[in-house]
């Protein structure tokens, strides 16, 4: 007879409408308690004890249990022991279950826990890929699970996308269908997937959808809804922040409560986006209010472009409040440990607010003189490097940054204790040194930059449509394709044979191959001529008898040339002529005949001083006393007055007379003054 605890347990576990999590806890802690042991009701009994801890989100308790149920536990319960792990933030632990286990690789539950295994440890290309795989067979897919795979690889892109691994997804995933603002979950990561390319007016556009669709949906709880309004509230915060609509952006922060937030991560990026908006008014208090923002550790801790742009925030504030000696001494203590050069964004960021810090937020030539001794010592501090080569090209001075790029890549080449080609080919150093060439005219240097790089991308992994050198190699092979040179053609050929080898549909890369071998290696491109548009199709819309008529445009030699420019110009010359004589002569303009004063007189000889001003004249006599008296003062003829002695006019303008002062006497008439001696 059967106990009656494994009976009711059993029972319990057939009635699929049971939802009360605790009850079955304690179904199953009985029936473990009076089952036999190693019998297979006791196994039944600790796997429903495991499953419903699991439930009820007490992880370590449920990897407790599996610990007491020994191995015969663990081998039928590796999905639930993985996912106890996962969910407690041991992530190595959770994959090497996964690894050790004998269970096939079709089971559906188990690739959905490797999936989120992959993505919280940010291997998102091993995540992304399961996701699609999932999605592309739903065979045995549970109902409403097509949903979640969806949110989940939309997850997956935008995290893609931040890490700068753009090139691992496909164009058409960038894309934004009408499945995508059917529910809010599929909005809000679609809008996340916009946020992390830069286009910040789409994510606004699906963030106002998703928060729309989330506060109309009819399958959820209040608290459901307040919680999951959250992070769309949050991240539409932060898109208006970067729109520069801070108001908006203030408004929606007042609006959240922080008390209400219960998810650890979504309250920190909250705290941090309101010390970012403070900064903008007094640098000094955000930086006080950024001591409150919550660190976090486990498996709720931030990712790693999450935790970057965290630091980055820190040493912005600590910058604007002129803390120049802290900021040096923290970034050189992190950069000393870590292994330069590398390309890594974190490590460039510390050398880059180091030379701000260097420098004291200065520009120009003043920033120059305090980071170039530095950089001498650092030599391998890549986001020093960056940042004089960015100073020198504001002072539009590219022929210098050109060479510091030169010299950098030439001793990462010599270096040959460890390999740096992953930093000496990084697509984003490549660009920087085309577009030195580019403005530098140096195209010769320009494509041999570009054959390298294409080279070294090619040896690095075998084809694939989501090679991390794709895009570089496509346009490298553009550019050489434009040169004559044989061996640029080549390297150009072999450019689109890999991008080929890698996505066979691709028209263009096909396109390219011919290009490149059509005058060398016919036998090569005859595969793909089949690509290539009909010539009838091309010259449809010819007039091939209008062009004939028009005649066809030869390349003369010298003599023949001069000989026709001579016939020409004789033709020219002559035909000048006729058109002269058939032209209609013009009458003569006539004279215009110059207006004289009525009483012109030819015999009277005119006044020589008509040109003068009237006062200038000889035979100006001015009227009055005052008059002639400023006339006789004046230094044209006059007499002039000296410091002793006047001159009185005479009556009826006669002249005038000098009138000398007469000497002085003794003393004895002078007043005595008044006042000090």
């Amino acid at each position: 007879m059967p106990d009656p605890a494994v009976a009711a347990l059993n029972s319990l576990l057939r009635n699929t409408s049971i939802d009360d999590d605790a009850e079955a806890l304690q179904l199953a802690i009985a029936a473990i308690k009076s089952a036999k042991p190693g019998s297979a009701d006791l196994i039944t009994a600790q796997h429903a004890q495991v499953v419903a801890l699991l439930k009820l989100d007490r992880f370590e308790d449920a990897l407790g249990a599996l610990a007491e149920g020994g191995k015969p536990l663990e081998e039928i319960c590796v999905m639930e022991k993985a996912y106890a792990l996962y969910k407690t933030g041991d992530l190595e632990g959770a994959d090497a279950v996964l690894r050790e286990s004998n269970v096939s690789s079709e089971n559906r539950g188990l690739k959905h826990v490797a999936a989120q295994i992959a993505y919280r440890a940010e291997r998102t290309e091993d995540a992304a890929e399961i996701y699609r795989e999932l999605l592309g067979n739903q065979e045995g897919a549970n109902f409403g699970e097509e949903n979640d795979l969806r949110i989940n690889l939309l997850a997956s892109i935008a995290q893609l996308e931040w890490q700068g691994k753009g090139w691992a997804v496909p164009e058409e995933e960038k894309k934004t269908g009408r499945e995508e603002l059917e529910a809010f979950e599929t909005a809000y990561n679609a809008a996340c997937g916009s946020i992390s390319r830069g286009d910040f007016a789409k994510a606004a556009v699906l963030l106002k959808r998703a928060r729309d669709l989330c506060e109309a949906s009819e399958d959820l709880s209040e608290e459901e809804r307040k919680a999951e309004l959250v992070p769309i509230m949050v991240q539409q915060a932060y898109v208006f922040i970067k729109l520069g609509k801070t108001e908006e952006a203030a408004n929606l922060h007042k609006s959240i409560e922080l008390s209400e937030v219960s998810d650890k991560s979504t309250k920190a990026i909250l705290r941090s986006n309101q010390v970012i908006l403070q900064a903008e008014k007094n640098p000094f208090l955000a930086a006080r209010m950024s001591q409150s923002i919550p660190q976090i550790t486990g498996n709720d801790r931030f990712f790693e472009y999450q935790a970057s742009a965290f630091q980055r925030n820190e040493y912005t504030l600590d910058l604007k409040s002129q803390k120049f000696p802290g900021v040096e001494r923290r970034t050189f203590g992190f950069l000393s440990e870590a292994s330069l050069p590398t390309i890594s964004s974190p490590e460039c960021d510390l050398g880059v607010f180091s030379a701000a810090a260097l420098s004291e937020l200065k520009t120009g030539k003043e920033a120059l003189q305090s980071i170039l001794p530095y950089l001498k010592k650092r030599p391998k501090d890549l986001g020093l490097l960056l940042t004089v080569i960015q100073l020198y090209i504001q002072l539009q001075n590219p022929g210098v940054a050109l060479q510091l790029l030169e010299s950098f890549f030439e001793k990462l080449e010599k270096d040959k204790s460890t390999d740096r080609s992953d930093v000496r080919f990084a697509p984003g150093l490549v660009a920087l040194a085309i577009s030195l060439y580019r403005s530098q005219n140096q195209r010769t240097a320009l494509r041999k930059e570009l054959a390298k790089a294409a080279a070294h991308w090619q040896k690095q992994a075998p084809a694939s449509a989501t090679g991390s050198g794709n895009r570089l190699i496509r346009e490298a092979g553009i550019e050489l394709l434009r040169s004559s040179n044989p061996e640029d053609l080549a390297a150009a050929g072999e450019a689109f044979n890999y991008l080929v080898t890698a996505q066979p549909g691709d028209r263009t890369a096909k396109a390219g191959l011919i290009a490149s071998f059509a005058t060398s290696d016919f036998e090569k491109v005859k595969p793909y001529l089949d690509i290539l548009p009909p010539v009838e199709k091309l010259t449809a819309g010819v007039d091939v008898e209008s062009l004939l008529s028009a005649g066809v445009a030869t390349l003369a030699n010298k003599e023949t040339a001069q000989q026709s420019s001579k016939k020409r110009s004789l033709e020219e010359a002559t035909a000048d002529e006729k058109e002269k004589k058939q032209a209609p002569q013009q009458p003569a303009s006539k004279k215009r005949r110059r207006k004289l004063p009525k009483d012109y007189d030819p015999e009277k000889k005119p006044d020589p001083e008509r040109w003068l001003p009237l006062r200038d004249r000889s035979s100006y006599r001015p009227k009055g006393k005052k008059g002639k008296k400023r006339a006789m003062e004046s230094t044209q003829g006059g007499p002039v007055k000296g410091e002793d002695q006047e001159m009185l006019e005479l009556a009826g303008g006669a002249g005038s007379v000098k009138v000398e002062k007469a000497g002085g006497g003794g003393g004895g008439n002078k007043k005595k003054r008044k006042g000090k001696k």
